[in-house]
C-alpha cells in the first residue's frame, strides 16, 4: 500500500490539490449567493383585514436595507380598458407651515405619513396605502369614470383586476426597482371578493424591467406638469 502511494505521489498530490480548490470554489459560490439575498431588494405587497375590496393594502419591506418608495401606481381592469392613476400621494390638503407646526408638537413624521406614501421604508417596516375599495375609486375618479349608475350611464365600468405596482430606489443603484401584484375582482352575494392572482408578489429588478420603470417615472413627471 505504502509502496503503490510513493509511486503515484505526484498524481495524488495533484489531485487532492485539485479537490480542495473544488471545495472551495463551492464555498466561495455559496458565500456569493447568500451575498446576493442578502443584497436583494424584496417588497410584498398584500391585503390585510379582509378579503374583500374593503380589505387593506399593504407594502412591506422584507429586504436587508431601506427602500425609498418613489411612486405607488394602480392599474384597474375593466370592461373598458386598463384605467391607470398615481395614487402615492393622498387626497388631503397639506398645507404650508404644518410642517413647523406639527414639528413643534412632536407630531411631523405622522403629518407627513398622513399625507403622502412617498419616503424610506426600513427594513421589517409596512405601510397600507387604505382600503383596495378606495384605491379603485380614486382611479375611476381620476379617469372620469363611474362604479355605479349616475346621470352620465355612458361612464359605468366594471372592474375586473387591480394591479398595484411600487417604484422605488434601492441603495446606490441607478436604476429604480419595482414590485407589483395582481388582484382579482369578483362579484359574490356578499359583495366583491378579492383574490390575488398569484401567490407572491412579482419582483421587476431585471435590466429592461427597470429602465421601464424609469420611463414609467418619467411618464408620471410629465402627466403630474400637464396637471399643474
Amino acid at each position: 500500500m505504502f509502496d503503490w502511494i510513493s509511486q503515484h505521489q505526484k498524481v495524488l498530490s495533484v489531485m487532492i490539490s485539485f479537490g480542495t480548490l473544488l471545495i472551495w470554489l463551492v464555498y466561495a459560490q455559496l458565500l456569493y449567493q447568500s451575498y446576493r439575498r442578502q443584497r436583494r431588494p424584496r417588497i410584498v405587497i398584500n391585503r390585510g383585514k379582509h378579503r374583500s375590496v374593503n380589505a387593506l393594502c399593504l407594502i412591506s419591506n422584507m429586504s436587508a436595507e431601506s427602500v425609498f418608495v418613489e411612486h405607488i401606481v394602480a392599474r384597474l381592469e375593466t370592461d373598458r380598458g386598463v384605467l391607470r392613476a398615481d395614487v402615492t400621494e393622498l387626497e388631503q390638503d397639506y398645507e404650508q407651515g404644518d410642517e413647523d407646526r406639527q414639528q413643534r408638537h412632536g407630531t411631523a413624521p405622522d403629518s407627513l405619513r398622513d399625507s403622502t406614501r412617498q419616503g424610506p421604508l426600513a427594513p421589517g417596516e409596512f405601510l397600507h396605502i387604505g382600503a383596495f375599495g378606495d384605491v379603485i375609486e380614486r382611479v375611476c375618479r381620476a379617469r372620469g369614470v363611474s362604479l355605479e349608475a349616475g346621470d352620465g350611464d355612458e361612464r359605468i365600468v366594471r372592474a375586473r383586476a387591480l394591479t398595484i405596482q411600487v417604484v422605488a430606489i434601492y441603495g446606490s443603484d441607478d436604476l429604480p426597482i419595482g414590485v407589483e401584484r395582481r388582484f382579482l375582482i369578483h362579484e359574490t352575494k356578499r359583495g366583491h371578493l378579492l383574490v390575488p392572482d398569484t401567490w407572491d408578489s412579482k419582483r421587476l429588478a431585471s435590466r429592461r424591467q427597470r429602465r421601464r420603470l424609469r420611463d414609467l417615472m418619467e411618464e408620471l413627471r410629465k402627466e403630474q406638469l400637464a396637471g399643474d
